[in-house]
């Protein structure tokens, strides 16, 4: 397992968790219910769920990284993709 934030442009992984961090003992409707949603939440809103398969596609420069989940391109936060963990897919 790595974060995704390691991953090279054009390799594909498979979601395996989103660490959670202050709402550690929340699920993410509860969060919703309160207005204060997560980034995680955020993620899985956004289609990045444990069993997805992401592919890399941009991460130049100091910004953003760009992910295509489905058919999807998702730009999240480098401190973001570090917190999901991913596993490579065999090529």
């Amino acid at each position: 397992m790595m974060p995704l934030g390691l991953l090279s442009i054009g390799e594909s992984a498979e979601v395996v968790e989103v660490r959670l961090s202050r709402f550690e003992n929340q699920c993410c409707t509860e969060a919703h219910e309160r207005d204060s949603c997560s980034g995680v939440c955020r993620l899985e809103d956004m289609g990045l769920r444990a069993g997805k398969v992401v592919e890399m596609l941009n991460k130049g420069g100091g910004g953003a990284l760009l992910v295509k989940v489905d058919e999807s391109r998702i730009a999240i936060g480098r401190g973001m993709a570090m917190k999901v963990m991913v596993r490579r897919k065999a090529v």
